[in-house]
């Protein structure tokens, strides 16, 4: 026993503060350099052309004349508030919704049926979403041809802007489809950190109603603990790109569709202006930021006076049930647009007004499995590569950060989200900058690094919770009876982490199946993917074709998320606990 706890017990053990904090460096190092330090090189070469310093193209120095254009250009100001209005509206509506639903079904849903509920909508990628949600909400779409004729009258698709409408409300509603389960899993997983039971209990007696009990006594202890999810998803509604080339108006389109436009302009002139549209969106994301702050502090102080008037709040609860309905119907939009993808790529003609197509084929299928192949094998690959990389770099940060300190813990969660907080075009044209330099661009490694860069901030918020929950006394009983540091790692923790393990990795291998931004800057058109396939293929191309891109997209990451919840109830169907 003496030599078994020695370990634990001389000068020098690997406990030691000093030797844990060097040890912990070396995660923080790779994370850095992998994921910081590109977005920050990015972020310089993005700002540079903006101000007219590109040596390839326009020479060196610093010029306005990419502000000017920009500021010239007509339909400047109407993109960029579509780009403020379609984001912060997206983000109110499924916060607000969110919460609502919250509120409402506390207590009769628990975190694993809930996250078996949201997989399939999490798995499914933003640009198979979308393109489903306008075979649902087009003129000739699938809701027009449920309730016609014998409802509308319509014998023909009635002459309606339900895609690419001016104010972008389609684009917001698909947005809400992808946001709203983000959110609802982010507060599912704040509440197992507050007691909860005993605090709506204690309000309830008090008789304060349910879903405003939830509210007032809940909701202030968990919103720390979800501004940074709201705050990426308010930054990624502003600066989406995909589900606005799909759903969004198209004259003008969105701030970042529109340097996305510059950026890929045969003229390599037009990169200037880009680089100058893609840095006005970053200054209105941070602008939106500190909006949404002040906001908090406004709002914090009117609930403050809210809760001290005492109201029970009994009358609001059809409110929060509205609340609770309203998330039920993007439910019922998610379930209708992944289906929709899967009718179309089926189909052998869907004539309007027929509610389902006259018949079913394989035809659409087979003729294009020879070009679907490659860009099924590259997001595959891409998928599979980032997410173990990403999964190794994330375990060691996590296996190294024992000796830190509350405060480092929340300064690392801070970090992760960096990379979710800044627009993609605002950093991505800079990345490719220097890839192009570095000599790698239009390379598999290239576009596996700049999936990276998001894939490890989503596998890091799916497993720091889980494994900093675990009983560290697992591993201290492992270490008294001699095993090593690497030992324990891989015989108690992984095997007791395995559950967390498998979604997190679900997580990190739709967050790369569902890049396209990184994609196409990092691939230079060279490395084809599901994704980039299916946003080029939705501008025009028939919808059977477009469906199969779509419901294969969709239907990859949902494979591995049905494996990550089924793999453990196999594995462990004789161990309860697990």
């Amino acid at each position: 026993m003496d030599q078994a706890l020695h370990p634990l017990t001389r000068p020098g053990a690997r406990s030691s503060p000093q030797r844990g904090g060097r040890a912990a460096r070396w995660p923080l190092i790779a994370v850095g350099g992998v994921v910081i330090l590109p977005i920050a090189v990015g972020l310089w070469w993005t700002l540079l052309p903006a101000f007219g310093h590109l040596p390839a193209v326009a020479g060196s120095g610093v010029a306005s004349s990419p502000w000017r254009e920009v500021f010239a250009y007509p339909g400047l100001w109407t993109a960029a508030w579509l780009s403020a209005f379609t984001g912060v509206a997206a983000t109110v509506l499924s916060l607000a919704l969110s919460i609502g639903f919250c509120a409402v079904v506390h207590g009769r849903l628990g975190f694993r049926r809930a996250e078996a509920m949201l997989a399939p909508i999490l798995a499914s990628p933003h640009a198979a979403i979308a393109i489903g949600f306008a075979f649902v909400i087009a003129p000739s779409g699938w809701i027009a041809r449920l309730v016609s004729p014998w409802l509308t009258g319509w014998s023909t698709p009635p002459d309606l802007a339900t895609v690419g409408d001016p104010l972008g409300l389609a684009l917001i509603v698909a947005l809400m489809i992808k946001e709203v389960p983000f959110l609802l899993l982010m507060i599912l997983a704040a509440l197992n950190q507050v007691p909860v039971d005993a605090h709506m209990k204690a309000a309830r007696s008090l008789g304060y109603g349910r879903g405003i009990a939830w509210i007032k006594v809940i909701l202030p202890q968990i919103y720390p603990q979800i501004r940074l999810p709201i705050l990426a998803v308010l930054v990624f509604s502003l600066s989406v790109v995909d589900m606005a080339l799909i759903l969004g108006p198209d004259n003008p389109p969105t701030l970042a569709v529109l340097a996305l436009r510059w950026l890929l302009a045969p003229d390599v002139t037009s990169y200037l202006p880009g680089a100058a549209a893609a840095v006005l969106l970053l200054a209105i994301g941070l602008f939106a930021i500190g909006l949404w702050l002040v906001a908090e502090r406004i709002a914090a102080h009117v609930g403050r006076f809210w809760i001290s008037r005492g109201g029970r709040g009994v009358a609001s609860e059809p409110g929060l049930r509205l609340a609770g309905a309203g998330v039920a119907l993007v439910f019922a939009f998610a379930a209708l647009s992944m289906l929709a993808t899967g009718l179309w790529s089926f189909a052998t003609a869907w004539r309007y007004p027929g509610a389902l197509p006259v018949d079913w084929t394989l035809a659409t299928w087979s003729a294009q499995l020879p070009m679907l192949g490659r860009p099924a094998w590259m997001t595959l690959s891409l998928g599979l590569v980032t997410t173990l990389v990403g999964l190794l770099m994330v375990i060691g940060w996590l296996e190294n950060e024992g000796s830190n300190s509350d405060r480092m813990k929340r300064a690392s969660l801070r970090l992760m989200y960096i990379p979710l907080l800044v627009p993609q075009i605002a950093f991505l044209f800079g990345v490719q900058v220097l890839l192009v330099r570095l000599g790698i661009d239009g390379s598999f490694f290239a576009v596996a690094w700049t999936h990276l860069i998001f894939v490890v901030p989503y596998l890091f918020l799916s497993l720091a919770d889980p494994w900093r929950a675990l009983d560290p006394r697992y591993a201290r009983s492992a270490a008294a009876l001699g095993a090593s540091p690497g030992r324990i790692l891989l015989t108690v923790k992984l095997p007791m982490l395995l559950r967390p393990l498998l979604t997190a990795a679900a997580v990190g291998f739709s967050a790369s199946v569902a890049q396209y931004l990184p994609t196409l800057f990092a691939g230079g058109g060279r490395i084809p993917t599901l994704t980039t396939e299916a946003v080029a293929l939705a501008s025009g191309a028939d919808r059977r074709v477009v469906g199969v891109y779509a419901f294969a997209q969709s239907f990859m990451p949902l494979l591995v998320y049905v494996a990550a919840l089924l793999l453990p109830l196999y594995l462990f169907r004789n161990r309860r606990a697990l």
